[in-house]
This record gives C-alpha cells, structure tokens and sequence, in this order.
C-alpha cells in the first residue's frame, strides 16, 4: 500500500510539472520594437524560434563557420549548430544570434542566425 501511494504521488509530480507551461523571457519590454513581428517570424526546422527576448546575441568571437557547418560558444561548450537549425531569411539586425535549449543540461542550438561578422 505504501509503494502504490508513493508512486501515486511520483505521478502526481511529474502530470504537474509537465502540464506547467514554460515561462518565456519576454516582459514585454519588446512590445514597441518594429521588429517584434519579424523576429515572432522567424524559424528553423526545429519550429519557431519565438521572440528577440528570448535570443541571445552571440559575440564574433563566440562562433564560427568551418565548411558550411557552425559552432557557437554557449556557457563553456562549443556546441555544433545542427543543419536544420540555421535561419535563412536575411538578418535584419546584422548580430549574431541564438535560440537554445537544453537537453541532459547541456544547451543545445534549436535556431541560428549568423551576423555580419563587423
């Protein structure tokens, strides 16, 4: 009886924690920027890759092209950019940036947009 209450409550937990929607960065301090609606555009073949707010500007020494494949420095790791992950519309703010999440605590590259390289 134990056992099943245990893993009862073990269901319990994890049916809550699953069904919380994830928490996005944007407090809509972005509400106003004319490129709001161009960067809601914007996706790989991961999916959409969300707003500015929740992209991160890549500094140019941080990534890198080698052979038509990139690399991108996140939190310590070099990280391979998969080839469906590059965004191919034309870069309207000339910066690098990149949409990542997690998988096993690594960051992973879910959509990359390369800058100017200036």
């Amino acid at each position: 009886m134990r056992r099943a209450i245990s893993c009862a409550a073990m269901l319990l937990v994890l049916t809550v924690l699953l069904t919380v929607p994830m928490m996005a960065r944007d407090d809509g301090r972005y509400a106003n920027s004319p490129l709001k609606p161009w960067f809601e555009s914007l996706h790989s073949e991961y999916g959409q890759c969300c707003s500015d707010a929740d992209g991160y500007m890549v500094a140019d020494v941080d990534w890198e092209s080698d052979k038509g494949r990139y690399r991108v420095h996140l939190e310590g790791e070099w990280v391979v950019v998969p080839d469906g992950a590059g965004i191919t519309v034309p870069n309207k703010i000339g910066r690098t940036m990149v949409w990542k999440n997690y998988i096993d605590g690594h960051p992973r590259v879910r959509c990359f947009m390369p800058g100017s390289m200036t």
